[in-house]
């Protein structure tokens, strides 16, 4: 158990390679209540979410989902983060921004700044009310299927749905962080450890396994996906990220659109590209990546892929390095290691 963002989080339960094995062949179920929720609602609350988030949120039907950025006005990231509209029985109406844990008290303070009283929206964190569970593999949705009074099977991609899983109110999307199929369960915080439990036994005979913090990083590496502190930050903008598909500039204005707006075709800034490195050593993140001899970037992200038994990293490079299949060399301290530029994402699903 580690210290992450203020939440005591588990490392591993068995061993990064069997949960990572097991994700991928199976199903594994990882804890993730340390990701912030942001509930907001009232008259104006697509309007007010529009001008937060760099994805349009007005034309979002009930039950659709979206990834979006938070950009400040220079155009760095503040936080990626997911736009969820749902219903409840009821017919009441709200939106759930899901955010990164080590930014959920920056992304409240800048939500309360761009508030005003016109706005006519509340502003709630569910965060420490609620906990998150993620369920994902190639047999999650038949598992969580089982559970929810929701025909989870037929949920499109980026969709949820408010339900309940043994008379228990919760929140089921077809969403997750690996590369698999799967679902993100949000349920009252004191139904947690039974939902846990219930999904436990339900994956019982199909292989689940409790997956921690070290597979949920090298889950998330092979399939591209970038994590806040490494691959995003204020320093850097969407293009750079290879984000684009979740910025929405046309007849819209966010915090920081213009800004981002211009950077669009900034030939000469540094890009996101994947590296796979020859022998079995990984690069670190800070690592330099060198081209003939001179540094032209350096890893964000790199790991070890348990899928494909190589090293694999992602990293920031000059434009003139970023082209696939370009000979690099990776300084691992101190010792060289020639690696080149590869296409994201490492890992795609099988349909």
């Amino acid at each position: 158990m580690v210290d992450f963002a203020g939440w005591s989080m588990p490392v591993q339960y068995t061993s990064v390679i069997s949960e990572h094995t097991a994700t991928r062949e199976a199903a594994g179920t990882f804890d993730i209540s340390h990701m912030g929720r942001i509930r907001i609602e009232g008259t104006h609350a697509a309007k007010f979410l529009d001008r937060i988030v760099t994805r349009r949120v007005t034309d979002m039907r009930p039950g659709q989902i979206r990834y979006a950025l938070v950009t400040n006005e220079q155009g760095g990231i503040l936080d990626d983060v997911l736009v969820y509209h749902l219903e409840t029985p009821s017919g009441q109406r709200y939106y759930l921004l899901v955010v990164n844990a080590s930014n959920r008290a920056k992304i409240m303070h800048w939500i309360g700044v761009q508030w005003t009283e016109d706005d006519l929206v509340t502003i709630t964190d569910r965060t420490v009310d609620t906990a998150m569970i993620a369920v994902q593999g190639p047999q999650a949705v038949a598992i969580v299927d089982r559970l929810v009074d929701a025909n989870v099977s037929a949920l499109k991609y980026y969709h949820g749905c408010v339900t309940s899983q043994m008379n228990k109110s919760c929140i089921v999307s077809r969403t997750g962080y690996t590369g698999e199929d799967g679902c993100e369960l949000i349920v009252r915080n004191e139904d947690a450890q039974q939902v846990w439990n219930n999904i436990l036994l339900a994956g019982r005979d199909a292989g689940i396994q409790p997956v921690g913090l070290g597979a949920r990083d090298t889950l998330r590496l092979e399939a591209g996906m970038p994590l806040y502190g490494h691959e995003l930050s204020e320093e850097i903008n969407p293009y750079q990220a290879g984000l684009g598909f979740a910025v929405n500039l046309k007849d819209r204005d966010f915090v920081g659109r213009d800004a981002v707006a211009s950077l669009q075709h900034d030939s000469q800034q540094p890009v996101r590209v994947g590296i796979e490195l020859a022998g079995k050593r990984p690069a670190r993140e800070h690592c330099p990546v060198l081209l003939d001899g001179q540094t032209v970037g350096e890893i964000s992200s790199g790991t070890f892929s348990p899928t494909f038994r190589k090293p694999l990293a992602m990293a920031y490079v000059s434009p003139a390095a970023a082209t696939l299949d370009t000979e690099l060399t990776i300084d691992i301290r101190g010792k060289q290691a020639p690696a080149r530029v590869t296409a994201l994402p490492f890992y795609t699903r099988s349909a």
